[in-house]
């Protein structure tokens, strides 16, 4: 695991602009649109939208680091290095971790720079120790949930445009359909309905009640974690299972 982990790591540093097309997106969400939209909700009650936005930000941050750990799936198809560590006396689980761990660091260097930046937007953050844990835990599911269910869809569908495609068509509705530019209270009927069905609204939530209010609501915060719990283990099993499939094939 540590040797696949370390060589996905490795070429991460030797494409950085895979890095940088990774965070670019969220980078300008939190810039330019916290700036466009904030001059509207200000009539909503939020005096900060930059600080309200960031934890769907970060969120979105994690869809992108996370969906690219499957372009890496596809990279190594081409030289041979998937096939080669498939007929190596490794653990299935451990291939799928070294691959997942990594997205995870990604996402983690990611979203640091996103709260660096957030501070020079005049972003305060209020949570404590308890609520820091929350966060990371909360964090490390969503990373995990994305990057096995990444690492799944690149074991299925033939090409990395293909898959690029299919993860936008995701990735995109999951973070539109939340509460990670608007208020939950500004919803109505079925719309409401869809983004309150959306588990990563309530992972959204959390990170915005805890980062920028300091209220860490320790039920409410169990109930989500418990939530991405399941979530991540069902898609941890799919993954084991297509690459059962690819050892078959």
């Amino acid at each position: 695991m540590i040797n696949i982990l370390w060589r996905n790591m490795k070429w991460r540093f030797q494409n950085p602009l895979s890095i940088l097309v990774t965070i670019l997106q969220p980078l300008l969400w939190l810039i330019m649109y916290s700036v466009v939209a904030g001059q509207t909700m200000t009539s909503v009650g939020i005096e900060n939208y930059t600080a309200f936005m960031l934890p769907g930000i970060i969120v979105l941050v994690t869809f992108s680091s996370c969906s690219s750990s499957g372009i890496i799936n596809y990279l190594n198809k081409k030289s041979g290095a998937f096939y080669r560590i498939l007929i190596s006396p490794i653990r299935r689980t451990s291939i799928i971790f070294g691959q997942t761990f990594e997205a995870i660091v990604l996402a983690f260097f990611e979203i640091l720079v996103l709260c660096v930046v957030g501070l020079f937007l005049s972003v305060r953050f209020s949570c404590g120790l308890s609520g820091l844990l929350v966060c990371l835990i909360l964090m490390v599911l969503t990373a995990f949930f994305v990057a096995n269910l990444a690492y799944s869809i690149s074991l299925i569908l033939p090409n990395e445009v293909i898959y690029e495609t299919v993860m936008n068509s995701i990735v995109l509705p999951i973070f539109f359909m939340s509460t990670a530019l608007v208020p939950q209270e500004d919803l109505s009927g079925s719309l409401k309905v869809i983004v309150e069905l959306n588990p990563f609204t309530h992972v959204i939530n959390t990170l915005r009640n805890t980062i920028l209010y300091g209220q860490v609501e320790f039920i409410s915060s169990i109930k989500v974690i418990i939530l991405m719990l399941v979530l991540c283990i069902v898609i941890f099993l799919v993954a084991i299972h297509r690459l059962k499939k690819e050892t078959i094939s």
